[in-house]
């Protein structure tokens, strides 16, 4: 059986942290960024991120099996962090947070979860048998790398097409 407890990775993104902050904070864009999430939604009302605001995301894992869950916001700070909390039946809980930072005349970008609440024997059983999850430590960590390099390219080729010409 496996385990998570938590994990980060950072880079830094030539753009401004409100600029960073504003495609993560839509989650409707998390699909562009994340290499497991197939879409996004803001449900119950909720049209952006604040706290209390939850979110449908529809995820799909390398074996094609597809799964849903209903994060819930935890903290909408623009330009500094949004992070977020998603609770299910025997999977437990896992908060997830964007922390933004001015760094290098950009902003570092930090991705990272927290196990608040573990997986279940049965909910690892489902991950690991049903839904032929792998290495699910390798696969988030992999998958955090990719979402901040898709997110470096977006924002850096947003504030290219919007500087002042020469």
């Amino acid at each position: 059986m496996q385990t998570l407890d938590r994990d980060e990775v950072s880079t830094v993104v030539a753009a401004p942290p409100e600029d960073v902050y504003a495609l993560v904070a839509d989650v409707t864009r998390t699909p562009e960024f994340s290499p497991e999430v197939v879409s996004c939604r803001w449900i119950g009302g909720a049209t952006g991120p604040a706290v209390g605001a939850r979110f449908e995301a529809v995820n799909q894992n390398e074996s094609g099996r597809t799964w849903k869950n209903s994060p819930v916001v935890t903290v909408a700070e623009p330009g500094r962090e949004f992070a977020f909390a998603r609770t299910e039946p025997f999977a437990g809980t896992i908060a997830w947070h964007y922390r933004f930072e001015p760094a290098d005349g950009g902003t570092r970008v930090v991705e990272g979860y927290e196990v608040e609440r573990p997986i279940s024997r049965i909910g690892w059983f489902v991950i690991e048998r049903i839904f032929r999850g792998g290495n699910r430590r390798e696969a988030l960590h992999t998958g955090m790398r990719s979402t901040l390099e898709r997110l470096r390219v977006t924002a850096e080729t947003r504030v290219a097409e919007n500087a002042p010409p020469d």
